[in-house]
Formats: structure tokens, C-alpha cells, sequence
């Protein structure tokens, strides 16, 4: 079998969802050039918010990052939706984590190792990114995650 990004999620067990559709006023994506951004994703499974609550109190990390895998994943999605291909993907620019945690919390940095490793794993060199990983008070819907991508398109 081919080394391609399909494959990679066919191996890890990995189905790309529908991307979601905006909750307001947003797009789910935008092209500017050769990059695609993409709103903030939470982590939704099959349709339902899979973590909620605050990292610290509500969630462990381990379980914070397994959100933030989800979130990946639907990054993915939208940059599937965005592109119709996920192999125009040249390379994954930057990822902003959002993690609503507790004012004491810290480990904000190992929460997002959860996208940052999905992307990885699936995209290969390509995946390796900028990132930052921020802890913030609370997140929409009560999410304990969000994820936001900046991808470049190969050139043809």
C-alpha cells in the first residue's frame, strides 16, 4: 500500500466526520493565498462534544489530550473540506491549542501534544508545526479544548 495520508488514517483507525458547519456569523475556513486557516475546532465525536469542563478539575491529561487529538481530527475535516484533498496539504504552518483549565493549571503544553501528534502521525514531515498552547477560563459550549490550523497548499 502507498505511504499516503489516507492510508495513515486508514491504519491509525481514523474516519474523517463531515466538517462542521459554523455554530455564527464565521466561516469554518478561509484560503488567503497559499494557506488555509481554519476556525477554531472542538472536540467533537460523532456530532456530540466528546470534553467538557476544565482541565485540572474536570479533566485529567491524558483525557484533555485525547480532546485535543479530536480536535485534530476535525481540523483535518475542514482542511479536507477546504482543499477536497488532503495530499494538497504541503505542510501544517501553525496549530493554536486552547485548553480551559484552572487558574493552576500549567501542563497546557502537554494537553496539545494530543493535536500535535495526531498531525504527525498522519500528515508525516509535513505535520510538524509552530504552536502555542494557551489556557484560557472557558471555551464555547463548555469545551475543554479547541483547536485552530494554519495549513500551506502545494504548489501543483
Amino acid at each position: 500500500m502507498t505511504d499516503t495520508i489516507n492510508s495513515r488514517l486508514e491504519k491509525l483507525g481514523i474516519t474523517l466526520p463531515q466538517a462542521a458547519a459554523p455554530a455564527a456569523n464565521y466561516l469554518p475556513f478561509m484560503i488567503s493565498g497559499d494557506l488555509v486557516f481554519t476556525a477554531g475546532q472542538l472536540p467533537l465525536k460523532d456530532g456530540t462534544l466528546a470534553a467538557k469542563g476544565r482541565v485540572g478539575r474536570d479533566l485529567d491529561v491524558a483525557s484533555a489530550q485525547e480532546a485535543a487529538r479530536l480536535c485534530a481530527i476535525n481540523v483535518l475535516a475542514q482542511a479536507k473540506s477546504a482543499l477536497g484533498d488532503l495530499e494538497r496539504i504541503a505542510r501544517v504552518v501553525k496549530i493554536t491549542v486552547f485548553v480551559a483549565s484552572e487558574a493552576d493549571f500549567t501542563e497546557q503544553h502537554l494537553v496539545a501534544n494530543g493535536a500535535s501528534n495526531l498531525l504527525v502521525e498522519v500528515l508525516g514531515e509535513a505535520g510538524k508545526h509552530a504552536r502555542s498552547a494557551v489556557g484560557v477560563a472557558s471555551l464555547p459550549l463548555d469545551a475543554a479544548v479547541e483547536v485552530e490550523a494554519v495549513f500551506e497548499i502545494a504548489k501543483n
